[in-house]
């Protein structure tokens, strides 16, 4: 499965709710991922900034290392309006490189696992 996300330290903490900063917001990604370890999905990270030049080389890169059959994009790519033309672009690239791979979506780093699950079962 492939997890793609913004970088904690790409993300503008002035945005957030009170008290999230870079430390508190990796803490709790940390804590998703180590919920998926647990949980037994085997994931791949593709860390991604705002471009969408470089987060589609990125997910591109990831695409041609390993055969994906699932992949999550983050709540902060998908949220956020000025990241509308990111998420498209990061969609079209999975969807073209990747034929017949589902996608999911959290709300948060706590629910990925739930998020994933509704599609593993589908």
């Amino acid at each position: 499965m492939l997890c793609i996300g913004l970088h904690p330290r790409g993300l503008d903490y002035s945005r957030m709710p009170d008290g999230l900063d870079e430390a508190a917001f990796t803490a709790r990604v940390e804590a998703g991922n180590a919920a998926l370890r647990e949980a037994g999905f085997d994931t791949v990270h593709c860390w991604i900034d705002t471009s969408p030049d470089r987060a589609e080389a990125a997910v591109r890169k990831q695409l041609q290392e390993c055969a994906f059959g699932l992949a999550i994009i983050g709540a902060g790519v998908r949220l956020l309006p000025e990241n509308t033309l990111l998420f498209e672009r990061l969609v079209n690239v999975l969807t073209e490189t990747a034929p017949g791979i589902r996608l999911c979506f959290n709300t948060a780093p706590e629910n990925t696992v739930e998020a994933l699950r509704r599609w593993i079962q589908a």
